[in-house]
């Protein structure tokens, strides 16, 4: 029996200390650290993440993301298809890129 991409993504994820994996709002399949989304996935073919503008920057120059679909052209909002196990390597570490970032600052600092 073959483990799908969301499943390997998500035993690697919710080791992190704090981080949760559940249903998000609109269905999505969302990981979090305290009220925190690190970012999503959509079945086992799609991620989604927010980034701040300078990493956004860099990753889409790398081809590490891409725009996500629903806000193309909107800098901080990526995407990356889930393809193969070097895709769901890079998800994953993308997500930690994430985590590093969100788990170690102050709620007051992410407020929208």
């Amino acid at each position: 029996m073959t483990t799908s991409a969301r499943q390997r993504i998500t035993e690697a994820v919710i080791s992190w200390p704090g981080v949760t994996a559940g249903t998000g709002r609109r269905g999505e399949w969302s990981f979090s650290v305290g009220k925190r989304e690190l970012g999503h996935l959509h079945g086992d073919h799609a991620a989604h993440f927010s980034f701040p503008k300078q990493l956004w920057t860099q990753l889409v120059e790398r081809g590490q993301i891409t725009d996500h679909p629903a806000f193309p052209g909107r800098i901080g909002l990526g995407a990356r298809r889930i393809e193969n196990d070097a895709d769901v390597r890079d998800v994953i570490d993308l997500l930690r890129l994430n985590y590093e970032r969100l788990a170690t600052q102050p709620v007051a600092e992410h407020a929208a």
